[in-house]
């Protein structure tokens, strides 16, 4: 059967630079960021060089509806000298979170743009310019595979000053290699599946090792079967695109045996019909995202030797297309995972966790890490319990690592809620058949993660289901309409913070 030629190209994101004081020619468009307390104080001195009157401009904008809220945009054209328009964007408070609102309506607006100039408060901190340039290369995000009506390209460059002396050019370029991150996962969540399967996501994964550094493994039908791969195999069996385990290693400049050692597992289920146990149509409609857990580890481990992590890190993504056909896996099937543990299944659209599984059981056998974290779209209850876009899922055995990964999640914008793991709901997925089942009656979130739990032994673990913030219904802040991406922020955040695994123990 031939294949198709894979279209995908890697994103072309804005150049953010810091300049220490105003520039002496600025871009055709200014931007002025404006927060509760006000113009910022060098906006006093770019009106001048502008011809504008900023505090009397403030003033009629917001007589006439403008507000400071973060992201709110007015825009005021200059008819005369070399800039021409002068744009106002509110910001909040300043917090990290309302400037990378901020910059991603910048980037919304710059589209099509060579270059814009924008001053911003003085004073505000590291995180805050950080979260504005995450938010201008998240806001630039754009996909199409249309032949006409293309959108506008993204802003090329986007200058950022507060008019002082200072130098934040580093702050600024984490700040793009995260929201870089974020773009990536979000490009390999919304590609269709016609393209994306198994061994695409394989192929990028290849790509990104080369280019970053890291060392590559990947486990084809065969040798998944003759190691014992029983999820993976039995989920992707139906396809007639098989599955593939893929595995990226990173190890920092001048580890040793006291570096911390992680492992990431992300689901990478590249369209999900549920199997023998079908969706309805409208809940099929999304299921391209279903690996936005494995592109989220590939994407993150593309970032980790740039900005310096001082961790050992292992990512496993879990491959399959979990397809109906006479080769399909059954209800009542028993299935053999990685290292023995068995299950029997009940439901062929619970298959997350089967892949997840066989990821899990190698890791703390093989690779015996100090901290083990696993991220997926797993589960629709997690919707029921936190909503959507506010929140996703966070289970831990360690309070320790549940907090940096919370922590992480607040400074990310990809905010995580604490959910419980009480081994009472344990008999829920018991059966006398097999070790356990893979779907049950009950909090269908939690009785997921009990299932997962059981593969990770005494290795401190932290899962994420995050389905509840994997898809936008629209252009909002710092997210576009449909797949956003979840977790790659986050991850990256947390493992190439100070200490990653402080406390834990």
């Amino acid at each position: 059967m031939a294949r198709r030629t894979s279209t995908f190209a890697y994103p072309t994101i804005p150049a953010v630079a810091w300049q220490a004081g105003l520039p002496v020619h600025g871009a055709p468009t200014w931007v002025v960021v404006v927060g509760t307390a006000g113009l910022p104080a060098a906006a006093k001195e770019a009106g001048e060089r502008l011809g504008v009157d900023l505090d009397r401009l403030l003033e009629v904008q917001q007589e006439s509806g403008f507000s400071p809220a973060a992201g709110a945009t007015a825009a005021y054209p200059l008819l005369t000298g070399e800039v021409r328009e002068v744009l106002l964007v509110g910001a909040g408070e300043q917090t990290a979170k309302e400037l990378r609102q901020a910059g991603a309506a910048v980037a919304r607006f710059g589209r099509g743009k060579d270059e814009l100039t924008t001053v911003v408060a003085e004073g505000i901190d590291d995180a805050a310019v950080q979260a504005f340039a995450e938010g201008v290369v998240l806001g630039s995000f754009t996909y199409t595979l249309k032949t006409a009506d293309v959108p506008e390209p993204v802003v090329a460059r986007v200058t950022l000053t507060d008019g002082s002396a200072a130098e934040r050019q580093p702050v600024v370029d984490r700040g793009i290699v995260i929201g870089r991150t974020g773009w990536l996962a979000r490009q390999f969540a919304i590609t269709p599946s016609n393209e994306k399967d198994p061994a695409w996501l394989a192929a990028r994964a290849t790509e990104l090792a080369a280019s970053t550094g890291l060392e590559l493994t990947v486990w084809d039908e065969k040798k998944l079967a003759a190691d014992g791969f029983g999820g993976i195999l039995a989920v992707g069996q139906g396809s007639a695109r098989p599955p593939r385990l893929i595995r990226l290693d990173y190890v920092p400049e001048g580890a040793g045996d006291d570096t911390p050692y992680v492992v990431l597992v992300g689901k990478g289920i590249t369209y999900d019909t549920g199997g023998l146990s079908l969706k309805p149509r409208e809940a099929m409609v999304s299921m391209k995202r279903d690996m936005t857990g494995g592109g989220s580890v590939i994407a993150t481990m593309s970032a980790l030797r740039e900005l310096g992590a001082q961790v050992r890190v292992t990512g496993l993504i879990c491959a399959a297309e979990n397809m109906p056909s006479g080769s399909a896996y059954r209800p009542d099937d028993v299935i053999r995972h990685y290292g023995g543990r068995t299950t029997e299944v009940k439901n062929t659209d619970a298959e997350g966790r089967l892949v997840m599984a066989d990821g899990l059981a190698y890791a703390v056998q093989e690779l015996q890490p100090d901290v083990l974290v696993d991220i997926s779209t797993l589960t629709g209850a997690i919707k029921i319990s936190l909503g959507a876009m506010l929140y996703g899922g966070l289970f831990a055995t360690d309070d320790a690592l549940a907090a940096n990964l919370t922590e992480a999640g607040r400074a990310s914008g990809e905010e995580l809620w604490r959910m419980p793991l009480p081994a009472e709901y344990e008999s829920l997925i018991a059966t006398p058949i097999a070790d356990a089942v893979n779907s049950s009656k009950g909090p269908g979130s939690i009785t997921a993660a009990l299932f997962l739990k059981a593969f990770t032994g005494t290795t401190p673990w932290a899962h994420l289901d995050l389905s509840s913030i994997a898809e936008s219904p629209a252009d909002h802040h710092e997210y576009s309409a449909g797949s956003t991406g979840a977790g790659a922020r986050l991850l990256t955040t947390w493992l190439t913070s100070e200490a990653p695994t402080a406390g834990i123990a």
